[in-house]
């Protein structure tokens, strides 16, 4: 199968490549100053969102999560992407120590693992990407975006035209396949 919109800011992935391809989907939307806060539970797949982001991005460097480094940063394409894993922390206090605070919302775009513990400390302006597992399909995922905010709101509707723009060129280029070309 492969990735599907199922409604506005709404998609299922039917594995690590779809979910994979919604982080490339997103990736040319993104500006300096641009937060997502990704949610979901160990192993739904947040990293393999990240790695398709920073290689839409441009980045070929591997991306693996900064559980114990707390921060990657791929800086080899378009903009930056700073990576943060907060899993670890226990407490607002340590967000000081990761860095998070000289580049969030200013330079590059920061994508947060297990940010929405600490959201009140970080900031009021961020794009929600909240991905849970579906009940008896190991590898299926519902992903939705949860803007918060007006740049936000912009950054979840230009995703969600661009999602909806693959998959209608990919649904053509295979209808054109089967049938010929269209209008033929």
């Amino acid at each position: 199968m492969a990735l599907k919109r199922e409604a506005p800011g709404r998609y299922a992935s039917f594995g690590a490549a779809d979910t994979e391809r919604l982080g490339e989907l997103v990736a040319p939307s993104l500006a300096d100053g641009d937060v997502l806060v990704l949610t979901g539970g160990l192993g739904v797949g947040k990293t393999h969102f990240t790695k398709g982001v920073a290689r839409a991005l441009g980045d070929a460097h591997p991306v693996t999560s900064p559980t114990f480094a707390l921060m990657a940063v791929h800086d080899g394409g378009r903009i930056p992407l700073f990576h943060f894993d907060l899993y670890r922390l226990e407490h607002a206090y340590e967000l000081e120590d990761t860095g998070i605070y000289d580049v969030l919302g200013y330079e590059g775009a920061c994508l947060l693992e297990w940010g929405e513990q600490f959201q009140d400390e970080l900031t009021d302006e961020y794009l929600g990407v909240v991905i849970s597992r579906v009940a008896d399909a190991p590898d299926e995922r519902r992903i939705a975006l949860e803007p918060h905010g007006a740049r936000a709101e912009e950054l979840a509707r230009q995703i969600d035209e661009a999602v909806e723009r693959a998959l209608g060129a990919a649904a053509d280029s295979s209808t054109a396949g089967a049938d010929g070309p269209k209008g033929a």
